[in-house]
């Protein structure tokens, strides 16, 4: 008695290894979903440069805005 699967021709006798079909399943499904997660997640090199730029100009105001008594690298 044979049957057809998607992957081929499979006879009854064949013997089928569980985990590893079970393993390669799971690894298809990641990388599927890894896939979607850097489309819908993903930024491109300029969109990051300008988050970063934008967040040291932040942080060099605060600095600047900073009371002398709350620096503490000029405690002495």
């Amino acid at each position: 008695m044979r049957r057809t699967t998607a992957k081929g021709l499979v006879t009854m006798g064949d013997i089928v290894n569980l985990s590893k079909y079970r393993k390669q399943r799971q690894r298809t499904e990641q990388s599927k979903q890894a896939a979607e997660n850097r489309v819908r997640f993903g930024r491109n090199k300029s969109d990051r440069a300008r988050t970063r730029s934008e967040q040291d100009r932040r942080n060099q105001d605060l600095d600047g805005k900073r009371r002398d008594e709350d620096r503490p690298d000029e405690q002495g």
